[in-house]
């Protein structure tokens, strides 16, 4: 009798456990984790009352980079990392591309002690910026000229916007440094995420520009970017 029981109700336990397994939603890759922090931080930076007056620079900008958590840290030798993603937008449509993968690193030497999380946007303002972008790495400051303009405060908030760069930097940090400079720092295309998020091996130039894959998952930074 308790046989006879027994397996219909291990069939139907097997049976509930695929049910809710099959239900159950995946977890966020961690490519999708970056894209929506990516998605926060826009939000945040064009809710500034300072990002007002950026907002000209914005409307021209041909491309974005968004690094929604830049670490600082160090002590007298000190270094910056972060993970981010570059969208383009499309010259006649208006419309924002699907997002390319990028990692920003630099080294700085000098009296620095602390640490600092810095939500970073750079607008990428000249075809020439674009294109160095476009290169398996780039150095800010020596292949593409760029200026800072701090969003939130900081030692380095006064903006350079009357110099003509192909890219400027604009940040809002919360930490014992006070602004941020990119001179010198290193970005470089980060293809494994590419190939992870979008199921196939591509390049940044061809998500950017041939715009050969998508994923909806990034329709929320797309839409945020697209706020007037």
């Amino acid at each position: 009798m308790m046989k006879s029981i027994a397996r219909p109700l291990a069939a139907w336990i097997v049976l509930w456990a695929l049910v809710v397994g099959w239900a159950a939603p995946a977890a966020a890759s961690e490519e999708q984790r970056l894209i929506d922090k990516a998605t926060l931080a826009v939000e945040e930076l064009r809710g500034k009352n300072n990002f007002s007056n950026l907002k000209p620079y914005f409307a021209q900008a041909k491309a974005v980079i968004i690094i929604p958590e830049l670490v600082k840290a160090g002590f007298i030798i000190g270094g910056e990392v972060g993970n981010g993603v570059l969208l383009v937008r499309d010259a006649e449509s208006g419309e924002w591309s699907s997002p390319a993968f990028y990692t920003l690193v630099a080294a700085s030497i000098g009296l620095q002690i602390g640490a600092q999380v810095s939500q970073v946007m750079l607008l990428i303002m000249t075809d020439g910026g674009l294109e160095k972008i476009m290169a398996d790495k780039m150095t800010l400051g020596t292949d593409a000229s760029i200026a800072v303009g701090t969003v939130g405060g900081g030692v380095e908030a006064a903006t350079t916007l009357n110099v003509e760069a192909d890219i400027y930097s604009f940040s809002l940090a919360k930490g014992l440094f006070g602004g941020i400079s990119l001179e010198g720092a290193v970005l470089t295309p980060d293809e494994e995420a590419a190939e992870a998020y979008y199921g196939k091996p591509v390049s940044s130039r061809a998500i950017v520009f041939h715009r050969e894959v998508s994923n909806p998952g990034a329709d929320g930074i797309r839409a945020a970017l697209a706020k007037p």
